[in-house]
């Protein structure tokens, strides 16, 4: 099932700044007219997200026992420029649970966002793995 699609301006200023956080040194992301965003801008994209655009962030969902299992970026030729504007959409890929080696079990939920141009254009995908464990972390720990 499928969120709600969500837009998100790539923005000249915030792609520089987000290449000058991840320190990066390619000109075409720091002085271009237009730069380039560098491959992990698009989380970025969450600040563009509400709960009706995320599947997995539900309102009874107890952050403690959120961890982020992963994170993959694939993209359908270069990462977006600034001055593109991007519509996203989230759906829940596939939902699992293991036992823990700790003792309880650890519900896992893999989620895509695609993520396509003004013209439709799939320009990129992000592909996330989120774990809930089922007791909430020892203290101390």
């Amino acid at each position: 099932m499928a969120a709600k699609p969500f837009t998100m301006d790539v923005e000249a200023g915030k792609v520089r700044e987000f290449a000058k956080a991840v320190k990066a040194s390619n000109p075409e992301q720091l002085a271009d007219d237009r730069p380039i965003s560098t491959p992990t801008f698009l989380m970025a994209s969450a600040f563009w997200q509400g709960p009706d655009n995320a599947p997995t962030m539900r309102s009874d969902l107890d952050l403690s026992r959120l961890l982020h299992g992963g994170q993959e970026f694939i993209f359908h030729g270069p990462p977006p420029r600034a001055g593109t504007r991007l519509t996203g959409q989230t759906r829940t890929d596939r939902t699992y649970t293991k036992e823990g080696r700790r003792g309880g079990a650890m519900t896992f939920t893999e989620t895509v966002t695609e993520y396509r141009d003004e013209a439709g254009t799939l320009v990129a995908e992000a592909r996330s793995t989120l774990i809930i464990t089922s007791q909430p972390p020892a203290e101390g720990a």
